[in-house]
């Protein structure tokens, strides 16, 4: 009689901690940028992930483990980048519910690397400080794999939650990956609280956590207070002008609209330039350079090239040909009659700059122009100018700190300020703006390098080299940035390692850890 009154019970057991990993996952997304006020809350990020191990530690089995942690994470994934919807469906043109399919369904096969992760976790894990290294090797494995593999979409890693509060002295080390893993450590060692006290160890690995995180924070700051010493105190500030057109995104590639617009909003700045370093955002002139009226390339132009010029720019702008193909670019110009700078962005959007093999049905479906590109190469030289290095990254390439990071290989020719331009605009009025800011301030804390951003809608921003914002523009509204801004050189633990190696230490430990716990298992 009791085993058949304990199935009901079971069951309801079961949908109740399902209902509760649905609600963890949307706090979870909610930790890298609060809908209220854009702002990351790292204790959020903490508590939400720890009730994640509190309900896959209790669950019987691996397979309802990774059940739980594949709803957790297809929801806290569906509820960060929900706004691809309106990518797909208000601006692309796919029908509504094959945009909510799609975006499930990228949700759903991102999240599997965490069940898959976790299972492995529930059957090799022993209670204790086994577990905690175990799962957050596994964690950071899945996160490794989400942010690399089929090209890697990494959009809310939750070290992206920790650009403030104890954890942040960490990207400097270990980067976005690293912060997260000792986050997935911490929110195991909450869950494994019980386990670890009868073995006195609760107490030890407190007094180790807030050691460890006290120290980092004297190291950091002793670092960050040797590298401000080590800068030239000859070394002026860099006047910068940074445009913000807020061109409508239904409108943008449309001649006599959009077109129109961007054309004469931009060129009016353009032509008349406030800073010694304009920036433009990513395809803020809409057409090939073989598509613009007559003399109106060589008119904007005109105020940076000439030898007496005070101002130089960079110009988001789609460049190429049939014959050689068409790249999302970057052109920068200078005083001189050298020729004009140019970088080709290098990671592309999937759908949106390129088309996945088997896949061109479906990008068929949309209205989105320009959707194969060329790819640049990584680590391209950066635009020199007023004795800093300006290396440009276009839209979401600044998810990918490796392959910043690559640019560090040589720390004479490493770049001294960031240069992002974007256009978020594709998401409409969304929290997409704020998480894509908070991205680019864990950049700033990686590299300890400013991170200047110009964007169509926001959040065009000036983030200083530890990761603050010191100045932005409203989103959504039509306006330029004015801001000075000091490069920086010197080079993070985490810039010499991955510019080096890549993410493969990172790797490395995981499989490590994993491979010494499942030994350790096997022995009991």
């Amino acid at each position: 009689m009791s085993a058949v009154a304990s199935a009901p019970a079971q069951r309801a057991q079961s949908w109740g901690w399902m209902a509760v990993m649905v609600g963890a996952g949307v706090l979870q997304a909610a930790s890298l940028a609060w809908p209220s006020n854009g702002q990351p809350l790292w204790w959020l990020q903490l508590l939400s992930l720890s009730v994640l191990c509190v309900g896959v530690q209790r669950a019987p089995s691996a397979k309802q483990v990774a059940w739980l942690a594949g709803l957790f994470a297809t929801t806290w994934l569906t509820a960060t980048f929900w706004w691809l919807f309106i990518s797909m469906h208000t601006y692309g043109g796919l029908p509504a519910p094959l945009a909510v399919v799609a975006v499930l369904a990228l949700a759903a096969f991102l999240g599997s690397y965490y069940a898959v992760a976790l299972w492995l976790w529930k059957r090799w894990a022993r209670p204790g400080w086994h577990a905690v290294m175990l799962f957050a090797a596994c964690w950071t494995l899945a996160e490794l794999a989400r942010g690399t593999l089929w090209t890697g979409f990494p959009w809310g890693a939750v070290g992206y939650s920790h650009v403030e509060g104890p954890l942040s002295v960490w990207p400097r080390w270990f980067g976005v990956y690293g912060t997260g893993l000792v986050a997935a450590a911490l929110a195991m060692g909450v869950a494994q609280s019980r386990a670890l006290w009868p073995q006195r160890l609760l107490l030890v690995g407190v007094g180790l956590v807030g050691g460890t995180v006290w120290l980092g924070a004297g190291c950091s700051q002793q670092q960050a207070q040797m590298s401000d010493s080590n800068q030239s105190p000859e070394r002026p500030a860099v006047t910068v002008a940074l445009l913000q057109g807020n061109i409508a995104q239904d409108e943008k590639f449309i001649p006599g609209s959009g077109v129109e617009q961007a054309l004469q909003w931009y060129g009016e700045r353009l032509l008349h330039p406030q800073a010694e370093l304009v920036v433009a955002p990513e395809t803020a002139i809409p057409l090939l350079p073989q598509q613009l009226p007559a003399g109106y390339w060589e008119a904007i132009s005109a105020p940076y090239r000439q030898p007496q010029s005070a101002s130089a720019a960079l110009i988001g702008i789609p460049l190429g040909n049939e014959v050689r193909g068409y790249s999302n670019a970057v052109v920068g110009w200078m005083p001189g009659e050298m020729p004009e700078y140019r970088y080709d962005k290098h990671h592309l959007v999937p759908f949106g700059e390129f088309i996945p093999p088997m896949f061109q049905w479906f990008v068929r479906m949309m209205n989105i122009p320009l959707g194969d590109f060329s790819r640049g190469s990584v680590g391209q030289a950066p635009f020199v100018w007023r004795g800093e290095r300006w290396a440009p990254n276009i839209c979401y390439e600044d998810l990918f700190g490796e392959e910043l990071g690559a640019r560090f290989a040589d720390v004479s020719k490493a770049p001294t300020v960031f240069v992002n331009v974007s256009n978020i605009g594709w998401f409409g009025d969304s929290i997409a703006v704020d998480q894509h800011l908070q991205i680019s301030r864990m950049r700033a804390l990686e590299f300890e390098r400013p991170m200047l951003r110009a964007t169509n809608t926001g959040a065009t921003a000036v983030i200083d080299h530890r990761g603050a914002v010191q100045a932005a523009l409203q989103p959504y509204t039509r306006d330029v940035l004015l801001a000075q801004v000091h490069g920086r050189d010197g080079i993070t633990p985490f810039a010499r390692w991955v510019s080096h190696w890549g993410l493969w230490p990172l790797w490395l430990f995981c499989v490590v850890v994993v491979a010494w716990c499942a030994k350790q298992r096997k022995k009991i």
